[in-house]
């Protein structure tokens, strides 16, 4: 008995032996992982256990406004609702292919009812089984009601999980086609393109943020450090140069001269000489940027920034300058213009009119090439070209548009031949834009700086801090201020009785400017084109203090082509609204200018040279028309009664469509060449 006892106590100690070496290993093998999960791969379990538990996600911010310089709305961002699936969420509890394909067909069919979508457009994207998939951008707020309705226990037998709705950013311009191509507009995917939206996407965008947080269940997350400062990652507000109602104005007279003179196309500016800022910068045809998708990528472009063009007699202006300032001619000197017709090389220069004797200020009120040319002869090649240069034309104006032009100036590695010059000092064999246009005229007009032109005149926070401002940046010199005011005295003489552009002047103010009509080169031919130009006026206004700077440029007219008759309506119009718009009264403009320092030599010239301008005539000149009796347009169509009415130098201001019914001043009224005649017209029952 004792031994049996014996036996069965060693038997159980073997066995609790053996039991606690089993024990021993498997509490080594628990160590030994714990260790190695612990502390060998600790890192990469607590990266795996952290993308399991937390998501991440990058925050878009919300895009800067843009607004005029009076505070008006240019472009802004509206939150609108998109409708975005996760598929694992609407396949939840769903095992087997079989069944998911039902439930996906299921959901599309259902989804596709209350979003207008095809069902099997909407199952292609859901078969993809991708955790985030856009179902429908920019959705309406009934189709995101429906939504929400599609997912609710309480309305629904079975509920939809797993589509949501989420908030997206879409860019709103509610002046539509107004600014168009200057403000560009904005990808579904948040970036800018064309315009302002693009030259200035990275401060408009604001900072992009990535976040930690939690989703529950029900869609929501819940962020580690509480919630996000929204306005802390806004981007920054825009306030442009740019005047609202002086750019509706410009708009719109554009817009009719396309359809009066039937246009290609066109460009106006509006800029204050004094500042260098854009109070307006217009294109036609235009596009509404809301509907950017639907435009012709043609009528995209900002012609007044991109498109070149040969400038014409407005080149006169710059090349009388240089020669002023450089003293290779004398206010009051006179210049033989060969009755027209005079050969540099082996070219024939014509002019419009017949003059023989002119002085500098009828070379510009008669736009006189051969005056003009030999003006520029005078100057020589090198002189001209630094002139030209000094004006800025040649290169970028520094506007921070994209596609700006630089123009064309000269044949790149080699100097001009005398034609060359000669052709340059009235606008021929080079190429310039309207902005050059515009700046170079301000320069005029301000005194002879050269000026940055400035269409950013701030850029703010979202909070309303100031991050910068838009300041006037002079250029360079390009003429001295006594020079300027010359021309300004004799640039009058353009829009007065006898000068190109008495189609520009402004009842009550004295314009300074000038008219261009150029021929364009035809492709095909690579000649001058007989029956395509284009038709400018560029000035400012009022002469004696300048307010306005402003440039019009149409692009070939189909009905008539001078710039006086074209263009020269057009300026006068912007600029008598924009002068009463901004309070500029004839008595403001008619007060003495302050002399800016003691015997300013330009004052001592104006006192000689004023008094000669009318008494010096040492050649025929071309009569001023007394009245003119006004065409018959009765039963006429628009073309023809535009076409009449250019013909007899008169402008046709047009009501209504379809055939010519009334007019006022009735037929055979004798009236002073360039007054306006309205014609009404009517559709024909």
């Amino acid at each position: 008995m004792r031994n049996l006892d014996g036996k069965r106590v060693r038997w159980i100690r073997v066995r609790m032996g053996v039991l606690c070496g089993i024990m021993g290993v498997s509490l080594g093998v628990i160590v030994s992982s714990a260790y190695r999960v612990q502390v060998e791969d600790g890192a990469a379990w607590r990266e795996l256990a952290e993308k399991q538990r937390q998501r991440r996600m990058h925050v878009e911010p919300k895009r800067g406004s843009i607004h005029d310089r009076n505070g008006q709305p240019l472009a802004v961002s509206v939150e609108v609702p998109s409708i975005v699936a996760d598929v694992a969420e609407i396949l939840h509890g769903v095992e087997g292919p079989g069944p998911q394909t039902v439930v996906l067909k299921d959901v599309a069919i259902r989804l596709g009812a209350v979003l207008s979508m095809d069902s099997n457009e909407i199952y292609e994207k859901l078969a993809t089984r991708r955790r985030f998939i856009w179902l429908k951008r920019r959705a309406s707020g009934d189709e995101a009601s429906a939504i929400r309705d599609l997912a609710d226990p309480k309305k629904q037998i079975r509920p939809i999980h797993g589509v949501t709705i989420e908030g997206e950013g879409h860019r709103y311009y509610p002046g539509r086609d107004l600014l168009g191509a200057v403000m560009g507009f904005v990808s579904p995917d948040g970036q800018g393109k064309d315009g302002i939206e693009l030259a200035l996407d990275e401060e408009l965008r604001g900072r992009v943020e990535e976040v930690h947080g939690l989703r529950d269940r029900g869609g929501h997350l819940l962020f580690e450090g509480g919630q996000i400062d929204e306005q802390a990652l806004a981007g920054h507000d825009i306030t442009l140069t740019i005047d609202s109602a002086i750019q509706h104005l410009v708009q719109q007279e554009l817009d009719a001269a396309m359809r009066t003179y039937e246009t290609k196309g066109g460009a106006a500016i509006v800029i204050d000489p004094q500042t260098g800022e854009l109070l307006a910068l217009a294109s036609t045809p235009g596009y509404n940027p809301n509907d950017y998708s639907d435009s012709d990528p043609e009528n995209r472009r900002d012609r007044a920034v991109t498109d070149r063009f040969e400038p014409g007699s407005v080149m006169k202006v710059f090349t009388m300058s240089a020669a002023l300032a450089q003293g290779t001619i004398k206010p009051t000197e006179t210049i033989n213009c060969e009755h027209g017709l005079y050969q540099v090389g082996n070219v024939t220069i014509h002019d419009t009119h017949i003059n023989d004797y002119l002085t500098p200020t009828q070379i510009l009120a008669k736009s006189s090439n051969i005056g003009a040319l030999k003006i520029g002869l005078r100057l020589g090649e090198p002189g001209l070209y630094a002139a030209l240069r000094r004006f800025g034309f040649g290169e970028p104006t520094g506007l921070p548009l994209p596609g700006e032009a630089a123009g064309v100036l000269r044949p790149k590695g080699r100097p001009w031949f005398d034609v060359e010059t000669a052709n340059a000092s009235f606008g021929q064999g080079v190429s310039v834009t309207t902005v050059q246009l515009a700046v170079a005229m301000s320069a005029i007009a301000n005194g002879g700086r050269l000026l940055e032109p400035l269409i950013v005149k701030r850029v703010t926070t979202s909070t309303g801090e100031v991050v910068r401002e838009g300041t006037m940046h002079v250029r360079r010199e390009a003429v001295p201020a006594y020079v300027t005011k010359l021309m300004a005295e004799m640039l009058t003489a353009v829009t007065e009785d006898g000068g190109t552009g008495v189609e520009a002047a402004v009842p009550g103010f004295k314009v300074a400017g000038k008219t261009a009509t150029a021929q364009k080169v035809d492709p095909a031919t690579g000649k001058y084109s007989a029956d395509r130009y284009t038709a400018s006026f560029v000035g400012f206004v009022p002469a004696e203090r300048p307010r306005l700077v402003i440039a019009i440029v149409l692009d070939e007219p189909m009905i008539g082509h001078y710039g006086g008759d074209l263009a020269g309506p057009v300026f006068r119009r912007v600029a008598e609204s924009s002068l009463r718009y901004l309070g500029v009264t004839p008595n403001d403009s008619n007060k003495t200018l302050t002399v800016s320092r003691d015997n300013d030599p330009a004052d001592k010239v104006l006192a000689a040279y004023r008094p000669q301008v009318v008494a010096v005539n040492a050649g025929p000149t071309v009569d001023a028309i007394d009245g003119i009796p006004v065409p018959d347009t009765a039963g006429m169509g628009a073309r023809d009664a535009v076409r009449a009415m250019l013909g007899a130098g008169l402008v046709p201001q047009i009501e209504g469509s379809g055939r010519a019914v009334r007019q006022a001043p009735a037929a055979g009224t004798i009236v002073p060449k360039g007054s306006a005649v309205r014609l009404s017209f009517e559709q024909s029952s």
